[in-house]
């Protein structure tokens, strides 16, 4: 509540990390609070935490240090991007992509280390404590990123806050009829409707590329290919050319079926590419009981 310390219903929305109880939160929390005051503050925390960092110090002094060097670079590209020329506003593109790419590697790979850390801990425990869920919602990742790149430009930029907020809810729209067809051919109950001209815009978007992958998992390898699966949706769908991404697990076997919206098939193509996407398929290899089974489809973008 910016009051400079954190009162324990505070501290319990920050940390329950969904392994520990209600009760050891609380543990936790009287712990640290050597001072007594039911509340925590900046000192309190620091001193519980830096006796246990170890290599964790230099991770995030290093991560201080990049953070301090990424915000020079996004003012620099501030104030110097809308005079540069065509070829060094692409450099400039290209760099912040690259730049993005490296983070989001970093990312999944602590996300993977999360899961797998978590899924150990609540194995080995064997007493029955419920734990403490997070019930805090968190916005829209795709949105915030959007905002963020949006915010460290310059104002003047015609890509406003408010238009990258309108299209993606023209796009979310956009989707949403697209899912619906794609349910009314899945129950054969599809409807056809009169031959319509349309009239493209100018400038529009010709066809949005949909994607259907249909997997059957090796029972075994279940938990390996969620967390795979998992660390591959969240790649994609970071990807600036990406619309949509979903998954479906049929409830009679272990059949799973993930859809993909992407705005053209380059976006499609450069997603290929990408080290995620080849990471994901390689270990596919072990996982899958027969080969996977990818189905295109282009619709026209204006739907």
């Amino acid at each position: 509540s910016d009051d400079g310390k954190l009162s324990f219903d505070e501290f319990k929305a920050y940390f329950a990390d969904g392994v520990l109880s209600g009760e050891e939160l609380q543990e936790l929390f009287c712990t640290i609070d050597t001072h007594n005051t039911d509340n925590l503050d900046t000192e309190e925390l620091c001193d519980y935490f830096s006796k246990y960092l170890g290599e964790y110090e230099n991770v995030l002094s290093v991560l201080e240090d990049l953070n301090i060097t990424i915000l020079k670079a996004m003012d620099k590209t501030k104030k110097d991007y809308q005079e540069a020329s065509s070829l060094e506003q692409f450099v400039t593109r290209f760099l912040l992509k690259e730049t993005l790419n490296q983070l989001q590697s970093l990312q999944s790979s602590l996300e993977c280390a999360m899961e797998t850390t978590e899924e150990q801990t609540r194995q080995e425990r064997k007493d029955p404590i419920k734990p403490e869920v997070l019930s805090v919602q968190w916005p829209g990742k795709r949105v915030a990123r959007r905002l963020q790149r949006n915010n460290s430009l310059s104002s003047n930029n015609p890509y406003s806050s408010t238009g990258w907020i309108e299209e993606d809810s023209q796009w979310v729209i956009q989707i949403n009829r697209l899912q619906k067809l794609i349910d009314r051919l899945e129950k054969k109950d599809l409807k056809l409707e009169p031959l319509e001209e349309e009239v493209l815009e100018e400038n529009a978007r010709s066809h949005i590329m949909i994607v259907q992958h249909q997997m059957s998992v090796i029972e075994e390898k279940v938990a390996e290919f969620r967390l795979a699966l998992k660390q591959y949706l969240e790649s994609a769908s970071a990807q600036g050319g990406c619309l949509h991404v979903s998954v479906q697990k049929l409830p009679s076997n272990f059949h799973f079926i993930v859809y993909e919206f992407w705005e053209n098939s380059n976006a499609w193509n450069s997603h290929l590419q990408m080290n995620y996407s080849k990471a994901f398929q390689r270990s596919n290899v072990d996982f899958l009981e027969t080969p996977e089974l990818i189905t295109t489809m282009l619709v026209p973008g204006k739907y």
